[in-house]
């Protein structure tokens, strides 16, 4: 493995480490206060596939996507499921928002501790829902011009 290589994949490394550190940050408070999260799953995956696309968007040539034309391609591609994915998760918070309201798995706690905690869950799961949404939609054109800059240029 060559020295750029192995650097690439450092980088990589630390960038998922990073990742963790802001999803454990945003998800502490909730997890600390509530037993059963139902939306778990898929805020953790909101926060993920923003901060990740997004790097992906900004530090495309520090990446190890960068001279790998299939890989691109597939990430390509798969970005379209993904999209109608996120838009569907997101559209069933809220829902689940409009029509029981947060406060259904919150009875433990106290009504402020439940006005406090349901609005930071209302704007860390719009924020990074609404984010990782945008991403998944500039993905994709970063790739598509990366591909022909590559390709035609010998550039990322």
């Amino acid at each position: 493995m060559s020295k750029q290589s192995s650097l690439t994949w450092r980088l990589e490394l630390i960038w998922w480490f990073f990742t963790a550190i802001i999803l454990l940050a945003v998800l502490f408070p909730i997890l600390n206060k509530l037993d059963n999260y139902p939306f778990l799953l898929i805020n953790s995956v909101f926060v993920i596939v923003f901060i990740t696309f997004t790097r992906y968007i900004f530090l495309l040539k520090h990446t190890f996507l960068a001279k790998r034309q299939r890989l691109k391609s597939i990430v390509l591609v798969a970005c379209l499921p993904l999209f109608f994915y996120l838009i569907n998760e997101l559209n069933f918070f809220q829902t689940y928002l409009d029509e029981q309201g947060l406060e259904t798995f919150m009875a433990s706690l106290s009504t402020d501790s439940q006005l406090k905690l349901a609005s930071f869950i209302r704007n860390e799961m719009l924020l990074f829902g609404v984010g990782s949404i945008f991403s998944t939609i500039l993905l994709p054109l970063r790739l598509i011009i990366s591909i022909w800059r590559t390709h035609n240029k010998g550039t990322v």
